[in-house]
């Protein structure tokens, strides 16, 4: 086994320290520190609030900020701002807005906010006498979290709701208590986490400290807010008639590119491997929304990749329907995220894009991920049924590659040029290159 690379007491060094050490690990050392500190910010307070945001913080790790503009939901338009460093992602956003805003823009509603947690046990005692007294115990839980729940309260959040469940049929003596949450608009996780070990001490002690219940004790696994809030719901629409759809593609009729269209969609709902790709088009645009905006862009995935699977089979997030020369184009799913809180007030560039989108509250701005995600939905199937995925998305990666061939300025603008008729492909970039710099 190599223990080669084991490091004691990390955590304790300074950060000059950490970086000593770690750059060691490169190939060229003083060149490895060099670059990572050529990545901190000028700022010596900022760049302080930012290691601050995480343990054993060497530098900073940039991705690319852009912005989608004229995103039209509900009849208002946004600039919104996405955080990718994929290529083509936030110009398919930006074509599908305009497209669509042309056809009255994206329709929204948010079904509903709620949010859940749990509190996991084991217990070998009389269950149904629990819940004869579970009446009893919901207050005691109640005046438990009194003091955690009166801010939240006050803005119209708080506990919703709390009920027993019993889980013995898939684990032996195993039982939830599980509570529901409106967290406002704030993703909420800490605060449930800190009600949720209330509860957990409450119960725990309700059961095996009041002498109320014979046997052994009750054991708590553990208590944390769930990922999965499929009650936490928004959906995004996009309608207009066939006949519109005349202009799409100089090689299809408008009849046919829905048709096209409408097939795409229903092999994301029969296939699973098509489904994984087609969703991934979704939170290509719902991620980058989620990162500028400082939320958690892996609980809102692991959420909707939950929520495509609730049926037992993982399937697309989206529907169509075509009915009366009619075409209906829609995306729901759960998506808990929020704009107060966390790294949402914290760091400058997620206060920067909610003061662009104008401080929206969490279902507003629920809304806004879920039309971006739509938008490069569309455009993906778009490109997909009629000239393919690639000749847009390599052309938006054309610098990419030319850059990894160590392009200087004025060949980079003759292969944008040249590129523009031709396909892009990395051995049709190292041709081109080649027969520049061999003077052909």
């Amino acid at each position: 086994m190599d223990h080669s690379k084991i490091i004691s007491g990390f955590s304790k060094l300074n950060k000059n320290q950490k970086l000593g050490l770690i750059s060691r690990y490169s190939e060229n050392p003083d060149q490895a520190l060099n670059d990572l500190k050529s990545f901190w910010h000028s700022n010596a307070d900022m760049q302080k609030m930012l290691d601050e945001f995480s343990e054993n913080t060497l530098t900073n790790y940039f991705f690319p900020y852009g912005v989608a503009p004229n995103v039209m939901i509900n009849g208002k338009v946004y600039i919104v701002p996405m955080v990718i460093e994929e290529s083509s992602v936030i110009a398919a956003a930006s074509n599908g807005a305009k497209y669509w805003a042309g056809k009255g823009g994206f329709h929204s509603e948010v079904l509903s906010v709620t949010k859940l947690g749990q509190v996991h046990f084991i217990w070998k005692g009389d269950f149904n006498r629990l819940k004869s007294l579970f009446p009893e115990l919901r207050k005691l839980l109640l005046a438990r979290s009194a003091p955690l729940t009166a801010n939240m309260e006050k803005r119209g959040g708080g506990v919703l709701d709390m009920e027993l469940v019993d889980k013995t049929d898939v684990l032996d003596n195993y039982y939830q208590l599980s509570v529901k949450f409106d967290t406002r608009d704030s993703m909420g996780a800490n605060f449930i986490n800190s009600c949720l070990e209330e509860y957990a001490a409450g119960i725990k002690s309700f059961v095996n400290e009041s002498g109320l219940f014979e046997g052994e004790p009750l054991q708590v696994i553990m208590s944390i807010l769930s990922n999965y809030t499929p009650e936490c719901l928004v959906k995004t629409w996009v309608e207009c008639d066939v006949s519109e759809f005349s202009d799409i593609d100089k090689s299809l009729k408008a009849e046919d590119f829905v048709w096209k269209f409408e097939k795409a969609v229903q092999i994301a709902n029969v296939d699973t491997h098509r489904a994984a790709t087609h969703n991934k088009g979704i939170f290509n645009g719902i991620d980058a929304v989620a990162l500028a905006t400082g939320n958690d862009f892996r609980a809102i995935e692991a959420c909707g990749h939950a929520w495509a699977a609730r049926t037992g089979k993982y399937k697309s997030l989206t529907e169509v329907k075509v009915e009366n020369g009619k075409f209906h184009y829609s995306l729901t799913l759960p998506l808990a995220i929020g704009t107060v809180g966390g790294l949402t007030s914290l760091h400058p560039m997620a206060k920067f894009s909610l003061e662009l989108l104008g401080n929206p509250q969490a279902p507003e701005l629920m809304q806004i991920a879920s039309a971006v995600g739509l938008a490069n939905n569309f455009g993906a199937i778009k490109s997909l049924t009629t000239k393919g995925i690639q000749i847009g998305h390599m052309k938006m990666h054309l610098l990419n590659v030319l850059n990894s061939f160590n392009a200087a300025d004025y060949e980079k603008l003759l292969a944008v040029e040249y590129f523009k008729n031709h396909k892009v492909s990395y051995s049709g970039v190292s041709g081109f290159l080649a027969s520049i710099r061999n003077g052909n």
